[in-house]
């Protein structure tokens, strides 16, 4: 999909190599996610991992906080890799990441990117040693390095030293100021520590998270001001459920309009028993609304009134975008071009078959109380008229024939 000339041209000079994936730069927008499994158990983060990979995820994180889980990690990058699944691994480090890095080499070299927060390197000057060992282990193993700072979890001594002068200042500022600048100061000064240490400018990707919608375009806006690092963006603690996605898409949407942002994670809380791909899901549906990449089919379908008292209208909608999401796993190794394709279920002969003719493959049931006959529509011409209890299966063939007959085989 072409990008909107309304978006602004990103400002990142130089992309960042990670494993497969380039962030930054020329590249488009990389959407990435985390799991959630204990990185112990190898069997079940893996599982995670491939199904996340699975679902659209560019790169994954991996929670790497224990000598247990650094040894794991060796044995997770091999067996996924033995499955055909190569999606970059990022390992997260907290508090004990230079101690975890050097000392199992097998973990630092199967690990594509490494996150670290400078709030959780350490204090005073063990901090300094603490970072430049972090570092330093990335250069040895040639590996990019995300700095990410969190208002959760910022340096304190920096922090303190930020707010002293603030105090002083002629026009002191309000806290929320004084916090992100905070925020931009640590990313920029620990990317400064960086590149002196040795890490190339094209190995850095810096993050200022906040749980804040206005805070985080606030921050975003100054810290692309200021550099032009590959920037990954994400609303920390976004939620749960649609408080979370309507958080995260009303600032990610923001910046991504204004050209910033790199690479982006959606921080959303699981529903209990809820599946972990919906992050990747949304993350997708913010960046193709968007138009700045295209993942899968879209589907349009009419929100239904008075005249669709029938649910079979939305059961088909429904049916049809879990169909071209599940079979897009399939269709983006073998076809080029697929994930273009427009679909529209309406429910009414009021929107219906025009809607439907704007679709390169359009369905119109006729309402509420009737039979189902639903008339279909190819690149704007009625073809077929569908009847009785098939509907859903036939309109399906009728996708899959599309695809085989409008979309070039890949090499």
């Amino acid at each position: 999909m072409s990008s909107n000339n309304s978006i602004k041209q990103r400002r990142t000079s130089v992309g960042v190599p990670v494993g497969s994936v380039t962030i930054g730069g020329s590249s488009p927008v990389v959407v990435q996610s985390m799991t959630n499994t204990d990185t112990v158990d190898a069997d079940a983060t893996i599982a995670q991992v491939a199904q996340l990979a699975r679902a659209g995820s560019e790169l994954v994180r991996i929670t790497v906080n224990t000598m247990e889980a650094a040894k794991a990690v060796a044995e997770i990058r091999a067996k996924l890799d033995d499955m055909g699944c190569d999606v970059p691994l990022v390992g997260d480090f907290h508090f004990n990441g230079h101690k975890l890095l050097p000392a199992y080499p097998d973990c630092a070299k199967a690990l594509s990117k490494y996150r670290i927060n400078p709030g959780n390197v350490g204090k005073g000057k063990k901090r300094d040693e603490q970072f430049a060992t972090l570092i330093e282990t990335a250069c040895k193993y040639d590996k990019p390095v995300r700095i990410g700072v969190n208002w959760g979890s910022l340096d304190p001594e920096m922090l303190a030293r930020i707010m002293d002068e603030n105090a002083k200042s002629s026009e002191p500022q309000d806290a929320g100021f004084v916090m992100r600048e905070a925020l931009i100061t640590s990313a920029l000064e620990s990317a400064a520590k960086a590149e002196e240490i040795g890490l190339a400018r094209n190995k850095i990707i810096l993050s200022c998270k906040v749980s804040g919608v206005q805070d985080l375009i606030a921050v975003y806006r100054e810290l692309a001001a200021c550099c032009d690092y590959a920037l990954h963006l994400g609303l920390t603690e976004a939620g749960m459920g649609s408080k979370g996605i309507v958080a995260s898409t009303a600032a990610l949407s923001v910046l991504l309009q204004e050209g910033i942002g790199d690479t982006i994670r959606i921080s959303l809380t699981p529903e209990p028993g809820g599946d972990r791909t919906r992050e990747v899901i949304v993350g997708q549906e913010i960046l193709q609304t968007l138009g700045l990449r295209a993942f899968v089919p879209l589907v349009a379908s009419c929100p239904g009134c008075g005249r669709t008292t029938s649910t079979y209208f939305q059961e088909l909608a429904d049916s049809i975008q879990t169909y071209v999401r599940d079979q897009m796993i399939v269709w983006r190794d073998q076809y080029e071009g697929v994930e273009n394709m427009n679909l529209a279920v309406m429910g009414c002969v009021v929107n219906g078959p025009g809607e439907s003719k704007h679709a390169n493959i359009g369905i119109s049931l006729p309402g509420s109380g009737e039979s189902p006959v639903a008339p279909v529509f190819v690149d704007g011409e009625k073809t077929v008229t569908l009847k009785g209890d098939n509907i859903a299966e036939e309109f399906r063939q009728i996708v899959d024939q599309y695809v085989q007959d409008k979309y070039p085989k890949k090499a």
